[in-house]
């Protein structure tokens, strides 16, 4: 749900929603959102081809922006984006998309007042730069977009929804999420990221690991600590120590594009995404046993800013 106010200044919210065809030909993302500031008010929704690394940027009047109060459902002048799917009907002097997805089968990150979703108690902490939200883990995509470059077919492919909002990025941080393992409905994602906190800084980290019904969630306020981060050129190992598991990430690198995002709700930063990268999750419990261990795919990696400050 739109979490902010029209009238913010200094402010950005943006929903990532990135869809997989069924034979892996096409994966794209699509990220609406509003950007809020003294000199460049506007909302837009930004477009990157997965498999080519392509990115387009569609700019439009702040008062193009608008949102329903009770559940996820947003426009951007003739574009709309719901838990039920997508409309788009985007041009300019770059390219075209126009079609529709529907999506069904979410499943959604579980959310009570004690553990309001993804970011657990932080979700309360007023002033923080950035906020991080899961809409959907998993759900299936069906429809086409025809685009100036093709026709893209989505039909029996899958989807996955999140979100963030507040003023600016993080200076440094890792995200990586996929939900193409061998076993449909598996779904993982991991944020990490250097957070200012009292006029200092500390590394904050979230994620959560979803197979056969069971959530994972493991993240700074549970008390995991990450163990290790090493970056080698094409590939990242990151690994996370829980009271109860230990999880191992090998995540390779793909294709990337340019992406704006934020400073000061000013989209003028230029970042780097991949959503043709592969992660190999290795899940183990207290006794040391291997509980699952396979590479996803199609999968969105982003690593930005000096990766030495999160070790």
């Amino acid at each position: 749900w739109f979490q902010g106010r029209v009238e913010k200044k200094d402010y950005f919210e943006g929903w990532y929603l990135k869809a997989v065809s069924a034979d892996g030909r096409h994966s794209w993302a699509f990220i609406p959102g509003l950007s809020l500031n003294r000199d460049d008010n506007h909302s837009f929704v930004q477009a990157i081809d997965g498999k080519t690394g392509k990115t387009w940027y569609f700019r439009y009047p702040k008062e193009d922006f608008r949102f329903s109060p009770g559940d996820f459902s947003i426009a951007v002048g003739p574009n709309l984006f719901s838990q039920k799917g997508m409309v788009v009907d985007l041009e300019n002097h770059a390219g075209f998309f126009r079609g529709r997805l529907e999506f069904g089968d979410f499943t959604r990150y579980p959310v009570s007042f004690r553990r309001p979703g993804i970011m657990g108690w932080y979700r309360y902490v007023p002033f923080m730069e950035c906020y991080h939200g899961v809409v959907s883990l998993d759900h299936s995509v069906d429809g086409e977009i025809l685009h100036s470059e093709g026709l893209i077919h989505l039909d029996h492919g899958r989807g996955y929804i999140e979100k963030d909002w507040g003023t600016s990025m993080p200076e440094a941080w890792i995200w990586m999420q996929t939900n193409h393992f061998e076993q449909a409905g598996t779904s993982f994602m991991l944020s990490v990221a250097k957070i200012p906190w009292i006029g200092k800084s500390f590394t904050g980290f979230l994620g959560f690991f979803h197979h056969r019904g069971k959530l994972h969630s493991f993240a700074t306020y549970t008390g995991a600590k990450i163990q290790h981060i090493s970056d080698k050129g094409k590939l990242l190992h990151l690994e996370i120590k829980h009271a109860k598991f230990r999880i191992e990430i090998e995540a390779l690198r793909g294709e990337k594009g340019s992406l704006k995002a934020p400073v000061s709700g000013n989209m003028e930063r230029i970042i780097h995404e991949s959503i043709d990268a592969s992660i190999r999750v290795t899940l183990i419990d207290k006794k040391n046993r291997v509980l699952f261990a396979e590479q996803g795919i199609h999968a969105g990696l982003e690593t930005v800013g000096n990766l030495s400050m999160l070790s």
